[in-house]
Order: C-alpha cells, then structure tokens, then sequence
C-alpha cells in the first residue's frame, strides 16, 4: 500500500463494521481480530488492544455480537466473538452508509460518475 499519512480517527470511527466484518466471516478470539487487521491492510493500519476491547464490549452490550469461551485443547482457554442477527443487519446497513459517503466523497472530488479535465 501506498505509505499516505491517515489521521487515525478516520479508521477507528469504523471498528466497528470493521469488526463486524470479520466475525461475519467466522467466529474469532479477540488477539485473531487484532492480528488480522495489519496483516489485511499490508501493516498501513494497525487496531490499537483497548480500542479493540472497548469495541467488543460495546458491541456485546448492543446485542450486535455475543461471546463464549473456547476449549483448551489448543492452548488457553479463549473467549470467541460472533456475530448476531442483530448485528448481521447493523453490518449490512453500515456497509451501505460507507458506500454512499464513498460515492459522496467521489461526487464532491469529481472522481465519481465524471471525467475530470
């Protein structure tokens, strides 16, 4: 990726969808989703430990994601996020909110629907 500096707030007013995403893939442990945002983005973002937690309980507390533990026959006992119906449909609507601020975004820079001169 393109080394361009982004303002942080940018991608973390986003955890959450990006979260949701991921569980909507399958379920995770917390330090996977945590490992798999810098390895997707090629290292250009990295998801801070307490924002990430925050945004689990906050998800769980919203009835968008629930939690349980794993066994331990692969180590220490891990604490699994999935996703929930409720939460499919907040994904859904989030991911149709980013596609029109993109489509926005491209409007007002005349990169969307125009050709530039």
């Amino acid at each position: 990726m393109k080394d361009i500096l982004i303002e942080r707030d940018i991608i973390r007013n986003h955890i959450d969808t990006i979260i949701l995403h991921l569980l909507s893939e399958q379920d995770r442990y917390g330090y996977e989703v945590y490992k798999e945002v810098p390895e997707r983005t090629g290292g250009a973002y990295e998801v801070k430990e307490p924002s990430l937690y925050s945004a689990f309980r906050r998800l769980e507390r919203d009835k968008l994601i629930s939690s349980y533990w794993g066994d331990e026959s692969q180590g220490g006992r891990r604490k699994y996020y999935t996703i929930t119906k409720t939460g499919r449909s907040h994904y859904t609507q989030a991911i149709a909110q980013w596609k029109q601020v993109q489509k926005i975004m491209g409007l007002i820079l005349g990169t969307e629907g125009k050709k530039r001169t």
